[in-house]
């Protein structure tokens, strides 16, 4: 239903550090700089799997912060992200864990990343 969705961040490079680090354990990496000529000077890069359809860029960050959630295929993949995104400089907002509230199977960490945005990684998959 969600093609891309695109987050504004203070420090650009250290949102791009943060999240090579942080969603490398998803298979997820930066694709794509977009050439700052066509963004007036500004730096702004997608992430994805396959093609982007995370993308960060330099500039005021959203107010309040947001949150998103990206998928894994294995509860392995949450917990290392979440180890990953704390080693980045990412903040606990909820560590690894069934979540059986949100649904039977839902699998979930949360980390507050650069300039307070909630960040999740979530496994549907029974263990």
């Amino acid at each position: 239903m969600i093609d891309h969705v695109g987050f504004g961040f203070t420090d650009f490079d250290t949102a791009r550090s943060f999240f090579d680090r942080a969603l490398a354990p998803i298979g997820a990496s930066l694709l794509m700089m977009v050439p700052e000529e066509h963004t007036g000077g500004e730096k702004v890069g997608g992430y994805g799997i396959d093609n982007p359809v995370f993308w960060i860029h330099e500039g005021e960050p959203q107010t309040p912060p947001l949150h998103v959630a990206f998928t894994a295929t294995s509860r392995a993949q949450v917990d290392a992200f979440y180890a990953a995104a704390l080693q980045a400089g990412g903040e606990d907002n909820g560590a690894p864990g069934p979540r059986p509230h949100y649904h039977e199977h839902y699998y979930g960490a949360f980390v507050r990343g650069p300039d307070g945005h909630n960040i999740e990684v979530v496994c549907h998959k029974p263990e």
